[in-house]
């Protein structure tokens, strides 16, 4: 009878130390450290790229994805989380996926920023259980004199994505699929 009730400890105490490790959310620092990334992607971008400071003053609200990691090999996947910001202020965390199949193979790593330039584009966006960014999207991307390609087409669409900061063995860096989901880091 002894050896049961050591088991029941021996499992309890395991069950608990399982438990304890899964990121449930519950009391964990997993905001803070968004918010930190995103602060350090939002630094590197208006430092190496002006332009973008002026889309962040225009726009409704910003989606910053600090980290967006990739990998595949035939088929591939990607995953990230960032924070939705209205007036400078967190007002929502977010996870990005997107799956590929095709002739792919290698790993990489990418920030991106979602500029929602008008109210509504905003407010659909947080009314959307999983929102995927669609072709009423418009991307902005660097040239060599660190500048956004921000034209006035682009700078009337309603979402301006924009996409920097990238390393890694894949050529090139895409947003366009990627599903957006709110989350309780």
């Amino acid at each position: 009878m002894t050896n049961f009730s050591r088991r029941k400890l021996l499992a309890g105490a395991g069950a608990l130390a399982l438990t304890a490790g899964c990121a449930n959310g519950v009391g964990s620092d997993g905001g803070s450290k968004i918010d930190a990334r995103a602060d350090s992607a939002l630094d590197f971008l208006f430092t190496n790229y002006p332009d973008s400071r002026t889309l962040a003053t225009k726009a409704a609200g910003m989606l910053i994805m600090p980290l967006v990691s990739e990998a595949g090999f035939g088929v591939g996947g990607s995953y990230g989380r960032g924070a939705l910001r209205i007036n400078d202020v967190t007002v929502d965390y977010y996870s990005t996926t997107a799956a590929s199949f095709g002739l792919q193979i290698g790993a990489q790593q990418y920030a991106h920023v979602l500029f929602f330039m008008t109210e509504e584009a905003l407010s659909e966006f947080r009314r959307s259980p999983g929102w995927t960014l669609g072709a009423d999207a418009r991307f902005a991307v660097s040239n060599e004199g660190a500048s956004l390609g921000v034209d006035t087409t682009t700078a009337l669409s309603p979402v301006i994505a924009v996409v920097f900061g990238q390393a890694g063995l894949i050529a090139g860096a895409t947003i366009e699929g990627n599903k957006y989901s709110r989350i309780i880091p």
